[in-house]
């Protein structure tokens, strides 16, 4: 029996560029065209670990950066099994933020590497399709909003550019670079066209393992 199995879509971009506005477009497009689709978002504050992860980051409580960073992982680790079931079931993830994201912001802080970062998702499942909005930090930091949450500083994000810089790098990760600075129905259109190709080709070919 053929494999049914739904896609896996990762849209990463700094703060502010515009993520989940497009995820939920994106969902709509896939819903209309008739390809089963859900959307989740990390961190999912909605757990015991989301919320402590979500304190953090509104400022309500300070935490040890390591242990930050295993929290992020743990969070994404808890949802594997339902991720799992749910794509199994050939429903299409559109996913807000992914292990990218834990890579790059943790690794942008003093004394972190890529190579620890990453040590803790490898394993999860592998995204079909990583689609990064590339803003510039001073064009994110015009947007609504900006500078609420704790990694919400210009020059923060801009090391946090250049971490997924280095994260494109992987060739065994298919990643596409959307102009995020154009307009929100473009940008949409841009996403919307990748997105169902990957769709598409995915119902055949066995789900991956995050950098395995």
């Amino acid at each position: 029996m053929a494999c049914t199995r739904g896609a896996l879509i990762v849209l990463e971009g700094v703060d502010k560029a515009g993520k989940t506005t497009q995820c939920k477009r994106l969902l709509e497009a896939l819903r209309r065209s008739g390809r089963p689709a859900e959307m989740m978002r990390f961190p999912d504050r909605t757990t015991a670990i989301g919320q402590l992860i979500s304190a953090y980051l509104e400022k309500k409580s300070d935490l040890e950066d390591h242990t930050v960073h295993l929290l992020f992982s743990a969070n994404r680790w808890e949802l594997v099994p339902l991720m799992r079931k749910k794509l199994e079931q050939g429903i299409t993830l559109i996913v807000d933020r992914y292990a990218f994201s834990g890579v790059a912001f943790t690794s942008a802080k003093p004394g972190f590497c890529l190579d620890w970062c990453m040590k803790a998702d490898v394993g999860l499942p592998k995204p079909d399709l990583v689609m990064f909005l590339q803003l510039s930090p001073a064009e994110a930091s015009l947007r609504g909003q900006f500078g609420e949450e704790r990694y919400e500083t210009g020059v923060f994000q801009s090391v946090v550019q250049q971490r997924f810089e280095e994260l494109r790098k992987d060739s065994s990760i298919n990643w596409q670079v959307i102009d995020a600075s154009q307009s929100v129905e473009d940008v949409h259109k841009n996403i919307t066209t990748h997105s169902l190709n990957t769709v598409d080709t995915a119902h055949n070919l066995p789900l991956g393992e995050l950098w395995k």
